[in-house]
């Protein structure tokens, strides 16, 4: 039998009806997609993955979104249907909470939110949400803002208690800052480009032609609230007009007409070369030395066997103090080694693709998320964790984010190949030469591989069978 593509969507997204039988454990339409659906996850007995008879001894990544699949919470003969309310969407989006690993144990804080869940403030050609420890308790030291803005367009001129750092996800976008010794920034910025704004300091963003820009803002303290921001409308809005008079030298009634609310995000006129802004001509004008930009995606990457990798720090952009990154291609089934950060937590941003992610905290606690684009992930200081690429066609494009001056993290296959043999073999192997030989050739070179590329063994290739 064949199901027309339309009409099997419309059975994906059906309420859930129980079984008319008790020999039928299965909701209806749940029956017919999992025997109607081969799957290259299908394993040894035949059996498509989130059913009853699959067996699964290696807990391997399935991409249910990029295969249609629909997960239920069924694992090496465990677990039963669901027959209450349901979330196709959401829990096809995060099987691995439905479904978990088999080494998933413990209790474990959630690590994981999505942008989508943020509320969204809308304003005069712009919008602006947050992820801060509102939304995601765990994002303790760092927050994040995610902003759009139309050509044209201006979040007014501001400055913060805590550091920026931004990332241009999309088009383009004009800065201006000052300095503490009264030097003036200008610098128009694209795609991939980085700013960052010591705590304080006075700065202002536009958007420029032609679709204006959209970024991701950083903040050096998970407390961070966008409304909380120091902006020059509010500031004279609620200072005397006589003060205002006496502070720029000029009559008052100048002053009657100004914005008596902070204006935040509006439309402004649109802006001219930088030469032609900058204003030179001032007797008082000085240009800053410090350099506020970063060109990220125009550093020369880490060529790694399974993707890319660019870091940026205070090594190659000194302002940067509070605030280091790394920026990941991860290519289709590729993996971002086992890993951890001893100096800071991990704050992740997923550009695009979609991700499987371990986290291990100590005393048997690990737990696995699934994050997918405009999730953001935490992964607390010295917790070892990886990151799987779920998908068989797409990149998944990811920052890693830390409230730290220097990025750093260690590689468990780099320890290992770097430790004295005997030592490991005995943590490992005691008593299984054999295997224990085979794993210390493996690490032997001890090279640091970031990313590592697509691999399966040849009892993989047997066990997953490719129909």
């Amino acid at each position: 039998m064949h199901l027309p593509a339309a009409h099997l969507l419309t059975l994906l997204t059906l309420t859930t009806l129980p079984s008319t039988t008790s020999a039928n454990p299965l909701p209806a339409w749940n029956q017919y997609i999992l025997k109607n659906t081969p799957h290259k996850h299908t394993s040894s007995n035949g059996s498509p993955p989130y059913t009853p008879s699959h067996r699964d001894p290696y807990d391997h990544k399935l991409d249910s979104v990029g295969h249609s699949l629909h997960p239920l919470p069924y694992r090496n003969g465990h677990g039963s249907s669901m027959l209450g309310p349901r979330n196709p969407a959401r829990e096809q989006q995060d099987p691995d909470m439905l479904r978990p690993p088999s080494t998933d144990h413990g209790t474990m804080s959630n690590m994981k939110w999505s942008f989508a869940d943020s509320h969204t403030r809308i304003e005069e050609g712009g919008w602006t949400r947050q992820t801060t420890i509102r939304e995601l308790p765990t994002s303790v030291e760092l927050a994040g803002v995610n902003m759009r803005l139309d050509e044209g367009v201006i979040r007014e001129l501001h400055w913060h208690k805590e550091a920026e750092w931004a990332y241009v996800l999309e088009g383009n976008v004009r800065i201006t800052a000052l300095d503490t010794e009264g030097g003036h920034f200008i610098d128009d910025l694209e795609k991939g480009d980085l700013w960052y704004f010591p705590a304080g300091h006075p700065h202002s963003l536009q958007g420029l032609s032609p679709n204006g820009t959209e970024f991701l803002l950083i903040f050096d303290d998970g407390r961070f609230s966008e409304d909380s921001t120091f902006l020059l409308t509010d500031w004279l809005a609620h200072t005397p007009k006589s003060v205002i008079s006496e502070n720029f030298r000029l009559p008052p009634e100048l002053f009657t007409h100004l914005p008596a609310s902070e204006k935040y995000i509006f439309q402004g006129s649109q802006p001219d070369s930088i030469p032609r802004e900058t204003p030179s001509d001032s007797p008082g004008y000085k240009r800053s030395n410090l350099q506020f930009t970063h060109k990220m995606l125009a550093q020369p990457a880490q060529h790694t066997s399974g993707g890319t990798v660019r870091i940026t720090d205070s090594t190659n952009f000194p302002l940067s103090k509070t605030v280091a990154a790394g920026h990941l291609s991860i290519h289709p089934g590729a993996l971002r080694e086992m890993h951890w950060h001893p100096n800071a937590d991990e704050w992740s941003f997923f550009i695009r693709g979609r991700a499987r992610v371990t986290v291990f905290g100590a005393e048997g606690k690990a737990r696995t998320f699934d994050y997918t684009a405009g999730d953001v992930g935490i992964v607390p200081k010295n917790m070892g964790h990886f990151i799987e690429n779920l998908s068989d066609e797409e990149d998944l494009e990811v920052l890693e984010i830390f409230r730290a001056d220097k990025f750093q993290d260690f590689s468990l296959f780099q320890w290992m190949g770097e430790s004295p043999r005997r030592l490991v073999a005995d943590h490992l192997f005691q008593g299984d030469k054999e295997r224990g030989d085979e794993f210390l050739e493996a690490v032997k070179d001890a090279e640091k591989d970031a990313i590592k590329e697509k691999w399966s063994s040849d009892e993989e290739e047997t066990f997953v069978s490719d129909l």
